[in-house]
């Protein structure tokens, strides 16, 4: 018996695969997403002024101070776009000085357990409804920019980028991933500018 044959008849045990999967639900497709949620042509123009602010900045083009200032994560969307109103109004004020983006941040990093954030469970419910969530981000940053305010947003994995990123100007590598190759090759592809967080032992060396 040859070793295909012999392979072909190892028996395969019960559960052999998925064995601590509960069960399967399809992401929409980015596209289709995009599509039934599409920016506005404020939230176009907020985007690509942001962008381009945010890269002369760090290029050293415009002497302004980019800041990036927002909660921690955002919950709650009415809560959010109150914010944005009164940053915007903060924003303009101060225009010839600073160049305010909004931290915009929908999904929260954990070191052990706990609350993922607006993506991965919108409902705060350990229910997971992440097709539910992805709705909710994506219109929750249209109408964001939609304000005339330029947003970021932490890049924590390499799918949600793909429903949200046309709609960022600022984007950052957190200190969990700081060292991860796949998400310096995410940055390396994006249409904004990325910070790199210091590493999880508080050094800059792996940045």
């Amino acid at each position: 018996m040859s070793e295909i044959e012999r392979s072909t008849k190892t028996p395969v045990p019960e559960e052999y695969d998925d064995v601590r999967i509960e069960g399967y639900e399809p992401l929409i497709s980015p596209a289709l997403l995009v599509n039934e949620i599409p920016p506005t042509k404020t939230s176009l123009k907020t985007v690509l002024k942001g962008r381009k602010d945010s890269a002369a900045i760090i290029k050293g083009e415009d002497d302004r101070l980019l800041i990036v200032v927002g909660p921690c994560s955002i919950h709650d969307e009415v809560a959010a776009m109150e914010y944005v109103k009164r940053l915007k109004a903060l924003a303009d004020e101060l225009s010839n000085e600073l160049v305010i983006v909004m931290r915009a941040y929908l999904e929260k990093p954990r070191t052990t357990v706990g609350w993922k954030g607006l993506i991965n469970d919108p409902d705060l419910d350990n229910s997971f409804n992440i097709n539910k969530g992805l709705k909710k981000s994506r219109k929750l940053f249209v109408d964001l920019t939609n304000e005339g305010m330029p947003i970021g947003s932490e890049m924590l994995d390499t799918i949600s980028p793909q429903f949200l990123n046309d709609l960022l100007s600022f984007g950052a590598i957190g200190a969990r991933t700081t060292e991860s190759q796949l998400h310096r090759e995410l940055a390396s592809g994006l249409s904004f500018p990325i910070g790199f967080k210091n590493g999880t032992d508080g050094t800059l060396g792996m940045v």
